[in-house]
């Protein structure tokens, strides 16, 4: 079950990314690259008509280039994968608001009834039986009825949980990936427009600036984009940490008021 979650998820990355791509390309040649063409230009006529003429700045002419094109594209894929986690997140949250284990008030679970309070979290269907509350619950169960000890139910709780937090954890390595590269990317446009103006240093020489000022665009505009959707996704990522940090001390909450606090070992057993 946990191979085949893995090859979805990674079927789903590529096909986000590749969704991303067609999106974003699409875009930029219809839209984006058209008009910043044009207002550049109806700037460039204007500034040879009147030399004190003073460009303003387009969003067109400020996302135009591939560097900005490339961080957009990573910024949508970050965030579809983000998307896929806080949708599961809340199917799992969803769980926590249901009694699993059908328990009144004041009822007590002896280690030999363990197996009988674990049946109806193992008729759950197969893929909420994967969420990590019913897995909790049912290792906890399972100690109980092997082991007969309450620390021990405790223990196994707090195993579960602290697991499957490192695994949430370190699912998000691509996301922050993402993260890293997108101000890497913006840092290599800056390389190459600061590189393109040194080339036409030249020119500025003889009075034609044009060449540099364009360059030096460049070189400004994709740090600035860069930048822009590296704090975006950086703030998507982190209320994405809260929810997981939360959904697990949530079920280790869960866990201590539903189920351990009813466990009881009959008094001969202490000895």
């Amino acid at each position: 079950m946990k191979q085949k979650g893995l090859v979805s998820d990674l079927v789903y990355q590529v096909f986000a990314l590749i969704i991303s791509v067609i999106i974003v390309h699409a875009v930029y040649v219809a839209v984006i690259r058209p008009n910043a063409d044009a207002i550049m230009a109806q700037q460039i006529i204007l500034q040879e008509a009147d030399p004190s003429y003073i460009q303003e700045r387009s969003l067109y002419v400020v996302m135009r280039d591939f560097e900005q094109e490339t961080c957009i594209i990573l910024m949508l894929w970050a965030l579809s994968i983000i998307g896929l986690k806080v949708w599961r997140n809340r199917k799992e949250s969803n769980l926590l608001e249901r009694s699993l284990l059908n328990l009144d008030e004041g009822i007590s679970i002896l280690p030999e009834d363990a197996r009988n309070y674990a049946r109806p979290v193992q008729a759950l269907p197969p893929a909420e039986r994967e969420y990590l509350l019913p897995r909790a619950l049912i290792s906890a169960l399972q100690r109980f009825n092997t082991t007969r000890s309450i620390q021990d139910v405790s223990s196994v709780v707090k195993d579960v949980c602290n697991t499957e937090a490192e695994r949430l954890e370190s699912e998000l390595s691509i996301v922050r990936y993402i993260a890293w590269a997108i101000p890497s990317i913006g840092f290599l446009g800056t390389v190459r427009g600061i590189g393109e103006a040194l080339g036409q240093a030249q020119s500025a020489v003889t009075g034609d600036i044009l060449g540099v000022t364009t360059s030096l665009g460049v070189a400004f505009n994709s740090t600035f984009i860069a930048l822009v959707v590296s704090i975006i996704i950086m703030f998507v990522l982190y209320q994405l940490q809260l929810l997981q940090d939360r959904l697990v001390l949530d079920t280790q909450d869960y866990c201590d008021n539903y189920l351990i606090r009813h466990l009881q070992v009959p008094d001969r057993e202490h000895y």
